[in-house]
């Protein structure tokens, strides 16, 4: 028997900082997809998925929660093994840089690159960015801040080891050249050549004395192994190799076939890592796809803005196989995707309720019906059939073709062609008519017949994306045929089995109830990340009510503390040409100094009334929340007695 091709696939190791969201998510569904459908077509994969667990700033988050880190990462890779899980990831292995053989092989390579002159002793001095974990200079920042991640940096120093970066440089420009599928997309390969290894690399610091939490360098105590060397050998430390004595796992599927990484951590996986591998005399790996990022709408998910996803609540509210559909179709090859929750609905309901879910629940529900659920015998070939065949086949072809080259969601596109093909085929036969006349009985079984044989198509191509979906079909239609090689024709599908039960797969979504119930829940968690509890909302007012309210600019021109109040401030407004003088008890919070000048929004229609022997005209809007309030002002120059609208 002959051996089965080797395919080896990888994820990037998610880091332990924090809970991923669905756009750290979507590498590892993706990777999946990929890994399923080698598996499918025979070759022997190897999958692997793991987390990265030293550094700063791990041991910065710990000492904030007052625990160790090693608490710290125990919660949180465990957070992102069961999210893996509860989205019917099937890797072979789950690595963590904690480890044991991992630390004591990372100390190994640390060694050797040291024994052999590739690692040097020194001293850094530079600009910190504590989230990336990366040094910068002076002219490598973007406005002052990390030109990564926008954040603020500190000047560091500290004694370091550093690896001969440049020693490699020329060697890895003439690999690049000599192998132009090795980085993809294309795109992706042109910015790593031209914005790094063109302009001459720096020797890289691959040690750090300013914290502990890491792996110990094993003949420098006072250093830990930074992230580098550490993360990314995890790929070759998880097949058992270390530099004396390589793995079978490792003899069995090194080199890896493909990395697939987000986009922002090419740079470490296309010039980093190949450069360690040269180094260490070992193969690299065939490919590294740096994959686009899952924005929401068009902004990067974070905390801080709102607009955080996590799958187990995308997978509460529309199952699995729908996240993972979403994840998968709505991201192209090359360019940015994003999601939101109204996109998610109208995919959900037309491609996956109606286009799908309807074609196998109507044509199981006719076999049932007119064929007592005994699929039957095609012996009456008439007009479309040879076109949906073709449709079947094709598409099949076309599928492996696209899943060859990573385009995933083009692949879908494939197996959504022979549904929709399928569905076309229903309006052009009508079975509902056929069934009318005892006559049109044999043509009305070649119909129902190629449409199952269509569906089980379906169910064959779709399990690498939708695995319980795959399952669910084909219970409906009772096959056990679902091979790769059971494609290669159209007519697998045995006559006179029956069918099962008819139950829709995906039940159709009231996008309003349900996008209310999301948003809903999206403020709550909104509130429950920020830490507060805000007062909740008064009754509803009409328009007209609101329209009521005259609200103005008023420009503060005095600014004084009322005598004999501790409370109260007197504001002269400049209001077009016109002064009004506003009482507001708001001494607490402001100096009078601080307010002159400012442009305040006050209600103007309110009637005057007297507060410690003086009048006031009106009332001076601001926020307040707990023990702190801030006058409402507008920071754009306009002219003052502007209306609000």
């Amino acid at each position: 028997m002959q051996d089965k091709e080797k395919f080896y696939i990888t994820t990037a190791i998610a880091y332990t900082s924090k809970k991923p969201h669905i756009g750290n998510t979507y590498e590892i569904i993706l990777t999946d997809a990929i890994a399923r459908f080698n598996r499918y077509i025979g070759k022997d994969v190897f999958f692997l998925t793991g987390t990265d667990e030293h550094g700063q700033k791990i041991q910065e988050i710990a000492e904030k929660e007052g625990i160790t880190p090693k608490q710290h990462v125990d919660k949180v890779a465990g957070e992102i093994r069961d999210i893996a899980d509860m989205l019917n990831i099937s890797y072979d292995k789950f690595i963590r840089t904690t480890d044991d053989y991992h630390v004591k092989a990372v100390q190994q390579i640390f060694k050797k690159l040291y024994e052999q002159g590739d690692i040097y002793k020194s001293e850094y001095e530079g600009l910190y960015c504590t989230p990336c974990e990366s040094f910068w200079t002076e002219t490598q920042l973007k406005d002052g801040k990390c030109p990564d991640c926008g954040r603020e940096v500190k000047p560091t120093r500290e004694e370091a080891y550093f690896f001969k970066m440049s020693k490699y440089q020329d060697k890895l420009m003439e690999y690049i050249d000599a192998h132009p599928e090795f980085i993809q997309p294309e795109s992706r390969k042109n910015e790593m050549v031209n914005n790094f290894l063109k302009p001459g690399l720096q020797d890289l610091c691959v040690s750090r004395t300013s914290f502990t939490w890491g792996i110990p360098v094993e003949f420098d105590p006072g250093h830990v192994v930074y992230v580098w060397i550490d993360a990314l050998s995890n790929y070759i430390t998880a097949l058992g190799y270390t530099p004396d004595e390589k793995g079978e796992l490792y003899k069995k599927y090194w080199p890896a076939d493909v990395h697939i990484i987000g986009k922002d951590i090419l740079r470490f996986h296309t010039i980093y890592w190949p450069i360690m591998l040269m180094a260490l005399g070992e193969p690299l790996p065939k490919q590294v796809f740096g994959h686009p990022w899952m924005l929401f709408g068009d902004e990067k998910m974070s905390k801080s803005r709102g607009n955080v996803i996590y799958a187990e609540d995308l997978v509460r509210h529309f199952g699995v196989d729908a996240v993972r559909y979403y994840s998968l179709h709505e991201m192209p090859f090359a360019q940015d995707g994003n999601i939101t929750y109204d996109v998610f609905i109208s995919r959900y309901n037309s491609d996956l309720a109606n286009t799908l879910g309807n074609l196998v629940n109507r044509t199981v529900s006719m076999v049932t019906k007119y064929f007592d659920g005994q699929i039957p015998n095609p012996d009456t070939p008439g007009d479309f059939d040879e076109d949906l065949a073709k449709v079947c086949v094709d598409m099949a072809k076309k599928t492996a073709e696209c899943m060859e080259k990573l385009k995933v969601a083009d692949a879908i596109d494939c197996i959504r062609a022979i549904a929709g093909r399928a569905n076309k085929y229903i309006d052009e036969t009508m079975p509902w008519i056929l069934a009318k006349s005892e006559e049109s009985k044999g043509r009305l079984g070649t119909v129902l017949y190629n449409l199952i044989e269509a569906i089980r198509f379906i169910a064959s191509l779709i399990g690498s994306f939708m695995p319980d979906t795959q399952k669910k079909i084909a219970e409906q239609i009772n096959t056990d045929e679902l091979s790769w090689e059971s494609l290669n024709t159209f007519g697998a599908t045995k006559s006179g089995i029956k069918v099962g039960a008819a139950v829709p797969i995906f039940a159709r979504i009231d996008a309003e109830k349900k996008l209310a119930e999301l948003e809903a829940e999206l403020a709550e968690q909104m509130q429950e990340d920020s830490g507060v509890s805000i007062k909740p909302f008064k009754e509803a007012v009409s328009f007209e009510d609101f329209e009521k309210l005259d609200i103005r600019v008023g420009k503060v021109v005095v600014c004084e503390k009322v005598p004999k109040s501790s409370k109260l401030l007197r504001f002269e407004l400049e209001v077009g040409s016109e002064r009004r003088q506003i009482l507001s008890g708001i001494a607490k919070y402001y100096k009078p100094e601080d307010l002159i000048g400012k442009n305040v929004l006050f209600i103007a229609n309110f009637p005057p009334r007297k507060m410690m022997g003086l009048e006031s005209n009106g009332m001076i809007l601001s926020a307040e929340f707990e023990d702190k309030l801030v006058v409402t002002s507008i920071l754009d120059d306009i002219q003052s007695g502007a209306e609000i609208v």
